[in-house]
Parts: structure tokens; sequence; C-alpha cells
């Protein structure tokens, strides 16, 4: 069975920035993971629903606008889950709306914790590389507008591979 998820790419350059960061403090999983904001958590699935997941996601993404994106300093989960992130400042509710479209029908998952759209920078990390993460990027910025998002499958040598695009309704 296949391993699914979700997620809205962050675009270059700030993709390249966070993912390069990450690793440099030792997340050495980041090699295998693109830069994103997740939307549908690792889900596992069977492979006969894999057509009807793309067409629940064809159509959620004929249905949502585009939105823009403002990522802003650092948050972190701590000490519920040791991880530090870069918090979505603004596009906060559209992550919201469309994560929950999304994970409707074929992709109606429990998700462990509430919904909360961030990008992570450090996980499963000693806490002093944590708190370096927190402090390194209390500073980062950026803006970007989200066109669309992706489906992606985890490939046990290559990590997290985007399989399709899904294209926003334009506004």
């Amino acid at each position: 069975m296949p391993t699914i998820g979700v997620a809205l790419a962050i675009p270059e350059p700030w993709a390249s920035q966070l993912q390069d960061y990450r690793t440099g403090i030792g997340d050495t999983t980041a090699t295998m993971i693109p830069t994103h904001i997740t939307l549908v958590p690792p889900t596992e699935v069977a492979h006969e629903d894999l057509v009807e997941i793309e067409k629940h996601l064809a159509e959620v993404a004929a249905d949502f606008g585009r939105f823009g994106v403002h990522l802003r300093g650092t948050g972190t989960f701590r000490p519920v889950s040791p991880v530090v992130f870069v918090t979505v400042a603004e596009g906060i509710s559209s992550c919201e709306q469309l994560a929950g479209a999304v994970r409707r029908g074929p992709l109606a998952v429990e998700i462990a914790f509430p919904y909360h759209p961030h990008v992570t920078i450090a996980h499963h990390l000693a806490d002093d590389l944590l708190d370096r993460a927190f402090e390194e990027l209390a500073d980062f910025e950026c803006h970007f507008e989200v066109h669309d998002f992706h489906l992606y499958v985890h490939d046990e040598q290559a990590g997290w591979q985007p399989t399709r695009e899904f294209r926003l309704a334009a506004t």
C-alpha cells in the first residue's frame, strides 16, 4: 500500500533555503522531504483508491481560489512534539479551509493533532539544536501566492515525490 501526503509546496528560493537550513542543522530527514505546508499527513491508501483520490483532489482544486501566504518567524510544538517551524502569519484560514476540503471523501483521515499550518525546519533533534533553529530563523520572512497543491507518494529510496499537481481556480 502506498503512503501518500498532500501539501502546498514552498516556492523557490525559499524552499531550498529552508531545506538547506534544515539539513545543515542536522535534520537528515530533510533531504527526502520537499519544503511544504501539509494538508494531508502521511496516509496509507490502497492502490485502487488512487484514481478516486486524484479525482477528489481535482474537484477540490477547481472549487478553491488562489490565496496569499506570508511566512514569518518561528514557533514550536514542544513539549508535545519536538518540532520547530516557520509560522504562517497570513493565509492560515485559507490553509485550514483547503486542508478541510481535501480531508473529505476518500481522504477523510483522522489527524493526531489539531491542524496548524506551518513549515517544519527542525524535527526530532536535541533540544539545543531545536533552540538554535528557533532563534536563528526568528527573522525569516517571505510572501508568495499559492496557485496549486501536490499529491506526494513516499518512496523508500527517494523520499517524498510529487506525483501530480492540482491547480487552484483563478480568482
